[in-house]
């Protein structure tokens, strides 16, 4: 039973995801996305989007990946994608601490292998992961054009500031990049996203 337990105290571990807000809004209901949405609406996107993974990806590992890439955030919390250098450099460190701790709840084989898959995300080392990344990227992207500016309104965040995240897309998938350029450029046609500063 000792095996058991530990997948269990895991999975209640996992369960805590819920409770973690994003700065992301949704619109129905009128709220933060919370870290356990954002997880699912990623596994739901691999499923639908998969056509636009490069050629031979592995997309039940791509799904793996996005189901456990936040589980880190239950210790760590969710930083802006837009914080400052320095706060990127503490929160990687946090995330680092969070998934020595959290990946460690379950029996070693799976500690391992689900520590594996958060290793490979965050550095992008295979097709997979840079997919995976690209699905990150875009998912608050399309929240924030469905809610009409979201947290680039309440921000005031510019297109130079997003197009500079679509490196990340085009990465994992060119098609997938070409799409969220074109919809920077549809939101701050429609007024949605402030224009690049100008110097």
């Amino acid at each position: 039973m000792q095996r058991l337990e530990q997948q269990l105290l895991f999975v209640a571990e996992a369960g805590l995801l819920k409770g973690v807000d994003r700065q992301t809004m949704l619109t129905r209901p009128v709220r933060r996305e919370n870290s356990a949405e954002h997880s699912w609406h990623l596994a739901v996107m691999a499923l639908v989007l998969g056509d636009y993974a490069p050629p031979g990806t592995d997309l039940s590992r791509v799904t793996a990946m996005v189901v456990v890439h936040d589980l880190v955030e239950v210790d760590a919390g969710d930083l802006f994608v837009y914080a400052s250098a320095e706060d990127q450099a503490r929160q990687e460190a946090a995330e680092r601490a969070a998934a020595d701790r959290i990946f460690g709840l379950l029996p070693p084989d799976q500690a391992a292998s689900a520590r594996e898959l958060w290793d490979e995300f965050e550095e992008r080392r295979t097709p997979e992961a840079r997919f995976a990344r690209a699905l990150d990227r875009l998912q608050p992207m399309l929240a924030n054009i469905q809610a009409d500016g979201g947290t680039w309104r309440e921000h005031g965040i510019t297109a130079d500031q997003v197009l500079a995240k679509v490196a990340l897309i085009e990465e994992g998938s060119p098609e997938l990049g070409r799409y969220a350029r074109d919809l920077i450029e549809r939101a701050v046609r429609d007024g949605i996203l402030r224009a690049p500063a100008l110097d």
